[in-house]
């Protein structure tokens, strides 16, 4: 757990810099008969020019001209992969799938971490993130503000707001909702482009 806390930190780190950078952003819906699911995917894409091994710096330039200079931690492998004019895309992808519960279960909260890094010798690069999934019971369904009431294992409650009325008229105090919550940072690097 100590190690998966340092990559934690150093992706954040980094994560903060490079989505700070004009992100491409993209965003899906997608509805089945008793679920739904939102994604968001934010993408930055860099081109290293510079490196500094002594301090294991690295400078990146993106699309639009803004220059990065990041530290990279020695938590991630393969520093003396890294070559001037290698492109670095940085990715968070947040997604929510919602869906109603057929049978009638205990509430609950599991977390689930996400961790994988480049093998070694590889280019640098990885993935960090976790995995949420809650289940809840629908406490009030208010269809005049359209929205639904759930109270997680802890006692706490989220309002939600339903814009389709044909999934509003599904739910019904009583229900109970299972919502699975990801959230993710990959980091991959790949050779300069030869002309």
């Amino acid at each position: 757990m100590k190690r998966m806390s340092l990559l934690l930190l150093s992706c954040l780190a980094v994560s903060a810099s490079v989505l700070s950078a004009e992100p491409e952003t993209d965003m899906s819906i997608v509805r089945g008969p008793d679920s739904a699911s939102v994604q968001g995917v934010a993408t930055v894409t860099a081109t290293i020019v510079g490196i500094d091994p002594a301090t294991r710096t690295v400078t990146l330039k993106t699309k639009a001209g803004k220059v990065l200079e990041l530290e990279v931690t020695p938590e991630a492998r393969n520093f003396d992969q890294l070559k001037i004019g290698d492109i670095v895309t940085t990715q968070y992808r947040e997604s929510l799938t919602l869906s109603l519960v057929d049978a009638k279960t205990a509430l609950s909260r599991t977390e689930k971490d996400i961790e994988a890094r480049a093998p070694k010798g590889a280019k640098p690069g990885g993935e960090i993130g976790r995995e949420v999934t809650i289940i809840a019971d629908v406490i009030a369904v208010d269809r005049n503000s359209k929205t639904v009431t759930l109270r997680g294992p802890r006692g706490e409650t989220v309002n939600l707001l339903v814009e389709d009325p044909d999934r509003l008229k599904q739910l019904k105090k009583g229900n109970q909702v299972k919502a699975v919550f990801t959230e993710a940072l990959a980091i991959s690097v790949e050779p300069a482009k030869t002309q």
